[in-house]
């Protein structure tokens, strides 16, 4: 199956700040309209601690992302997602079924560093 999509310039890619971090906190989004965990990732010194909303409940529970390493979006403006102000975005994959899979670095890497 062949997809077209839009061509974007260096300079475009260089524009998003692709970080990694470290979740640190994630508990169930009660009030989300489709199953989410609030996260709360920590990017290191210059960047510190974001929140963020993520639909990735068929794939991990609370206590299975504490600890991992993420990549996600540190440079979006912050978006209200029902009452909870999202400061980043954590990215990740659907899967075959339609689940969203982390997006993680296969190694350790220092918190804050971008994404070549």
């Amino acid at each position: 199956m062949e997809t077209t999509m839009d061509t974007i310039g260096f300079e475009d890619f260089l524009k998003v700040e692709l970080r990694v971090g470290r979740i640190v906190g994630a508990e169930v989004f009660a009030q989300a309209r489709k199953p989410a965990y609030v996260l709360r990732v920590d990017f290191g010194e210059a960047i510190g601690v974001r929140k963020s909303s993520a639909q990735v409940t068929a794939l991990y529970t609370p206590d299975e992302l504490v600890g991992r390493l993420v990549v996600a979006v540190v440079n979006f403006p912050p978006k209200q997602i029902g009452p909870l102000m999202s400061e980043c975005l954590v990215t990740g994959f659907h899967d075959a079924n339609g689940d969203v899979a982390l997006c993680v670095p296969d190694r350790e890497v220092p918190l804050g560093t971008r994404l070549l």
